[in-house]
């Protein structure tokens, strides 16, 4: 059995929490050291019995409280090599550094991580498909461009939890950025739109896939309402109505997703 949860998600911090079995690992740490402990003690988890973190890349609204929190929970950190170098050298230390190559995948135990490469502006960004038995969950966020071998991992999962950060015409309505953020934000080393999403769904959606979680959606750019809909719409016209969406939020935990 795989069942996770999204601890916070946004522009203000992103972190998630997967339990296979008798094992946990945090999805990155970009919440402050207390909210992380905060929040897992509130999903009901021991922040001292994780098994690992596991990064997906340097930025900090993904590692914000990891410097405090290996302090106070000296785990074993999971990482590609310069993504770890990039991190250590801005003074995160800690913790016992476990480097792993984009695109190979290993094992902590029965589990099994399967890391792919993405397009986004950071050292080495990865996504995850997690492993467990039978199941299988993947995890996507900060990718501009949705690969075809992206596409590719992402297929048979059960659930998949993916940013969903803008609806196109909000953010070209948006008074607040500059141009050029808004160039960056959608450009193919950006975040994922909504149309974006529903496009990865289309092609990768089949009969077992029974729940996607949205997430990092902006705050000003984007609305849970506008997102469910959208994908809604999109798996009801494939004819997976019976997929459950659901939008994580940045102020608190979701509930536990078990699949």
């Amino acid at each position: 059995m795989i069942r996770f949860a999204i601890l916070g998600s946004g522009s203000g911090g992103n972190a998630a929490v997967v339990e296979c079995g008798d094992l946990r690992f945090l999805i990155d740490a970009g919440l402050s050291a207390k909210q992380l402990t905060m929040r897992l003690r509130y999903v009901g988890v021991d922040p001292a019995r994780l098994n690992g973190v596991l990064l997906t890349h340097e930025h900090g609204d993904h590692v914000r409280g990891l410097r405090v929190f290996l302090k106070q929970f000296p785990l074993p950190v999971f990482a590609t090599a310069a993504t770890a170098r990039v991190v250590r050298e801005a003074g995160i230390e800690g913790g016992t550094w476990k480097l792993f190559e984009a695109g190979q995948p290993f094992a902590v135990g029965p589990v099994v991580i399967d890391s792919f490469a993405i397009q986004h502006d950071a050292v080495d960004p990865v996504g995850f498909v997690i492993g467990h038995q039978t199941r299988r969950l993947g995890l996507l966020s900060d990718a501009g461009f949705v690969t075809r071998s992206v596409t590719d991992r992402l297929r048979g999962l059960d659930a998949l939890f993916v940013e969903a950060n803008y609806d196109e015409r909000l953010l070209e309505a948006d008074l607040k950025r500059p141009w050029a953020i808004k160039q960056r934000i959608s450009s193919r080393h950006g975040h994922l739109s909504n149309a974006q999403v529903a496009e990865l769904i289309r092609e990768i959606a089949h009969p077992l896939l029974s729940r996607v979680v949205l997430g990092h959606l902006s705050s000003d750019c984007n609305t849970p309402d506008i997102a469910l809909t959208h994908l809604r719409t999109c798996l009801d016209g494939l004819g997976h109505s019976r997929v459950e969406i659901h939008c994580a939020c940045q102020e608190q935990p979701s509930e536990w997703f078990t699949l």
